[in-house]
């Protein structure tokens, strides 16, 4: 999705108006100058002193001092009067461009800070403010990505460290069930038995933490592409809520679907399924026992918008973080209802890629996701673009 960003014009008016004082500066001191010069040629004043120096340097008598002077200066005196204009030009200019060279002293100094992230201000003259301004949205963007970077890279750890811890007791059931299995084989049917299923539940445990370490590597790496045709989505949310019946109904829950039997989306069916999958789950998850989930989809204009509807709460500082990457709701990290965190945030992502959104909302008794899509193919290519 394309980002437009707004063109508003930089004012530099102050910075103009420094320039223009400095030009004025020197144009004013030239012409000073050149008055002054005209000034003293006219009382030969400068002349009596190149006599004088010439006498007091050279050990001339007055009369060879002035005919030098006449050869050399008095005769030259267009060439000398240019000359001196345009050493005190050169003069001029070179003291306005070392004061306007500490603009960029200023902000290579400003630059320095970005570099070496340090913690202050950038500041700049006054007339400078536009650059200021800039350079010091730019630390805070800096900054700010930054601490998004580690605090995404903190979460990621954190999640595999308590996948691993995670993993490790499955694992130690499993191999401890399967040891007492191989070490009494005439156990009685009834306790080999429920061994067995224990060692089942461990190992399905297992399979799904082990499913959870790929589903980081594969949404570190990958590139998301889409494959888009029309779906039936009635029929994906009935063989969604299929799949689910054993998970819900172990704790009295159930999911009931309203929607049209001939609705459909245009979209890549695989990744739209994964955007339900993962609400679905996340409902059951964090949903209250013996309740219902209900799926609304309808169409509404060009838009058609399915609600993930579940009794249960989400605090709102949590509500806002729900779909970043490797955030979870559930602070104790339960073994039993605990994923890694990436559900919600890929859903989000395929959601986007579709020029769809998803949000979510929660009072005191429910909380509601809602993924909304565009209708025909048109639609979907003109909010991507």
């Amino acid at each position: 999705m394309a980002i437009k960003l707004k063109n508003k014009k930089t004012d530099y008016s102050k910075l103009k108006r420094t320039l223009y004082l400095y030009i004025l500066v020197t144009v004013v001191a030239a012409v000073v100058f050149v008055l002054l010069l005209d000034l003293f040629i006219q009382r030969q004043a400068l002349g009596e002193g190149i006599v004088r120096f010439l006498q007091d340097s050279f050990y001339l008598d007055r009369q060879d001092a002035m005919t030098i002077y006449h050869y050399i200066v008095r005769n030259n005196m267009e060439i000398v009067i240019f000359m001196a204009i345009a050493i005190s030009i050169l003069i001029l200019c070179r003291i306005m461009l070392s004061k306007f060279a500490k603009y960029f002293d200023e902000i290579n100094t400003g630059i320095d800070i970005l570099i070496q992230n340090e913690d202050k201000p950038i500041e700049l003259s006054a007339e400078m403010e536009f650059m200021e301004q800039k350079l010091n949205t730019l630390k805070r963007t800096l900054e700010k990505r930054e601490q998004d970077a580690k605090l995404a890279e903190q979460r990621k750890n954190d999640v595999v460290m308590y996948l691993a811890h995670d993993i490790k007791t499955p694992l130690t059931s499993v191999i401890g069930y399967l040891s007492l299995l191989d070490e009494a084989p005439d156990m009685p049917v009834e306790q080999k038995a429920k061994y067995v299923n224990i060692t089942l539940d461990k190992a399905y445990r297992l399979e799904q933490l082990i499913d959870e370490f790929f589903e980081i590597t594969r949404y570190n790496l990958q590139t998301m592409t889409l494959t888009k045709k029309h779906i039936d989505l009635y029929y994906m949310l009935v063989q969604m809520t299929d799949e689910f019946y054993p998970q819900l109904a172990a704790n009295g829950k159930q999911a009931v679907i309203h929607a049209s039997e001939d609705l459909t989306v245009f979209g890549d069916p695989d990744k739209l399924a994964r955007v339900f999958n993962n609400i679905l789950k996340n409902a059951a998850a964090y949903s209250k026992d013996n309740s219902v989930i209900d799926i609304t989809a309808g169409l509404s204009g060009d838009v058609v918008s399915i609600v993930f509807k579940n009794a249960g709460s989400i605090p709102k500082d949590k509500l806002a973080a729900i779909f970043e990457k490797f955030y979870r709701l559930d602070d104790a990290r339960s073994s039993g209802t605990g994923g890694a965190g990436l559900g919600l945030a890929i859903a989000k992502e395929i959601v986007i890629l579709h020029g769809g959104q998803i949000y979510a909302e929660s009072d005191d008794n429910y909380t509601t996701f809602t993924v909304e899509l565009p209708a025909f193919p048109d639609l979907a290519d003109k909010r991507n673009s």
